[in-house]
């Protein structure tokens, strides 16, 4: 089989890439990626330098340059990750999660479309629902309302919609997967775990917001592209799949693992405003994954924690060039009007 992923050189895809060729080693692999502050290629550099990988350097955006690498590389199937995925930097820049999530996601259709390919896979988010109570016994299923609470929330929602009209009008091949939040290696040093983890080994503090019982559901990356794989092998066109672990924790629940797998004092979690918008829970029922496909998550999250930060203090020469790279500074939403938060 011959893919394109695109985002590839991000930590969902680039985990992806590496999962795929592991398994199946007599597929061509080619990665299209824009290699925004969060991109690095360097995760992807033995895959490259041995021929498994062809990368190839461009934003989904630009439609007549996706079409060319479909048609050149006789694309079959095209796994979709490529997002602006930070919710704190949707906040100060929306215009650019709206133009790469949405616009791009139709651009990469469309291109998808006129190939002719043969599948298409998106990757989308439990976000896309809105957020529960605390208190709540709910939990999202594929029919559950779109309701979401923040721009890139929002950005995603609208891409997942441009699937399902390309489904619909133009008989798309596609399938989406909505999946929890992500954990594991090489992801970028602004995500909660990740932030967390390259901080305590440098025994800095831990920025918690102020909310910190707000909970949600984790699932390693591993596992995450396990299910993305049995979509692709076994799913049916046109269907929705939610991909969740089951397994919650609450920010401060997080700061404490990540401190003790670290070896550092719980004196180092401090306080932070919320940021505007701060959804309070997220969870998916993703009985439809487990009964039609057969997936079960195999990494337990203390377990799948604790060898993440174990990841990253192996690590040092991946992540420690990507601190300061961020142009989110997570400290600073004290100056944003209270009105812009949620009660």
């Amino acid at each position: 089989m011959k893919l394109l992923i695109t985002g590839g050189a991000g930590f969902i895809g680039s985990n992806f890439v590496r999962y795929w060729a592991a398994r199946r080693p007599e597929d061509q692999l080619v990665v299209l990626d824009a290699l925004t502050y969060a991109g690095d290629r360097r995760s992807l550099a033995e895959l490259e330098s041995s021929g498994r990988v062809i990368f190839v350097h461009g934003d989904i955006c630009d439609q007549p340059l996706v079409e060319a690498t479909l048609n050149q590389h006789g694309i079959e199937t095209v796994v979709h990750f490529a997002a602006e995925s930070h919710n704190s930097l949707a906040i100060l820049d929306p215009a650019r999660f709206f133009r790469t999530n949405v616009l791009g996601t139709q651009s990469l259709c469309e291109a998808a479309r006129r190939a002719g390919v043969a599948r298409f896979h998106h990757i989308s988010t439990c976000e896309v629902y809105g957020d529960l109570a605390l208190d709540s016994d709910e939990s999202f299923n594929e029919d559950s309302p779109y309701r979401p609470r923040t721009p890139y929330n929002a950005s995603k929602a609208g891409a997942d919609h441009v699937v399902r009209s390309y489904i619909e009008t133009f008989g798309l091949p596609a399938t989406i997967t909505n999946c929890c939040n992500n954990y594991g290696p090489y992801q970028f040093p602004e995500k909660v775990i990740a932030l967390f983890a390259t901080r305590a080994l440098e025994g800095q503090t831990l920025p918690l917001y102020a909310s910190t019982k707000n909970r949600r559901e984790w699932l390693h990356v591993e596992d995450h592209c396990r299910a993305i794989e049995l979509v692709l092998t076994d799913g049916t066109v046109g269907e929705t799949y939610n991909v969740g672990s089951g397994q919650e924790a609450s920010i401060e629940q997080i700061a404490d693992g990540v401190l003790k797998a670290a070896g550092r004092p719980e004196s180092l979690k401090t306080i932070v405003p919320d940021r505007p918008g701060h959804d309070r829970r997220y969870l998916l029922d993703s009985t439809k994954l487990r009964t039609e496909l057969g997936w079960e998550p195999t990494v337990r999250f203390e377990s799948g924690l604790e060898a993440t930060v174990d990841w990253y203090r192996d690590n040092r020469a991946w992540w420690e060039p990507l601190i300061g790279r961020s142009p989110v500074v997570e400290a600073g939403w004290a100056s944003v009007p209270a009105t812009a938060r949620r009660a």
